[in-house]
């Protein structure tokens, strides 16, 4: 995926995720761009320890985890994203999951938020990755599209942009995707249209 392939939609009131398909996906950048609200706490409250903040975006999840006294570091392959979130007084690096990352192999959580399931558009070599960083015992605490759609591989671009490989996961999908990449499931939850779950790294 193209580093600066989000971009337009961090700096957009109004964005959509074109799909191969020819479907048109509504981005919630608003959400991006604003505090943390009470779905997004149900994924803070998971995160008691280091935590690494994977496409952190504007970095609203990095700095809320910095203000409960969580240790964490936002992640993102944007340089407009790694601005925002240094911005806001998150730590940031600008970086892919798939590079060399600090602490490999000790963070005690990886936060996957907005759908970003989806990078590299391969769910089970991302996770094969995430477990990679992960402690023993810790989790992946992601966020996850409503069940019955599977796993979905596409095309995508935004706004006449790139097209970059992306996924979306369903929350029947999950299980399916955790075994294959080495973890369990753990604790799930959906509030307000949006579905959650902990995989725990075995």
């Amino acid at each position: 995926m193209s580093a600066n392939a989000f971009d337009p939609a961090l700096i957009a009131d109004d964005c959509c995720l074109h799909l191969d398909s020819g479907e048109c996906e509504q981005l919630p950048v608003q959400r991006w761009n604003g505090e943390p609200d009470a779905a997004d706490v149900l994924m803070l409250d998971r995160c008691l320890g280091p935590t690494l903040d994977v496409g952190c975006g504007p970095g609203r999840m990095t700095r809320a985890l910095n203000a409960r006294g969580t240790a964490s570091i936002g992640i993102d392959t944007s340089r407009v994203a790694a601005r925002m979130t240094a911005e806001r007084g998150g730590l940031v690096m600008r970086r892919s999951v798939f590079e060399r990352i600090p602490g490999e192999g000790a963070w005690r959580h990886v936060l996957l938020a907005d759908g970003n399931v989806g990078i590299g558009g391969d769910p089970v070599g991302l996770f094969r990755r995430i477990h990679q960083l992960l402690a023993h015992g810790g989790s992946a605490v992601v966020e996850l599209h409503p069940p019955g759609i599977g796993v979905r591989c596409r095309r995508c671009s935004i706004r006449g942009g790139t097209w970059f490989r992306w996924a979306h996961v369903g929350m029947d999908a999950v299980d399916g995707i955790a075994d294959t990449a080495g973890f369990r499931t753990g604790w799930t939850a959906h509030r307000d249209d949006r579905w959650f779950a902990e995989l725990i790294r075995i």
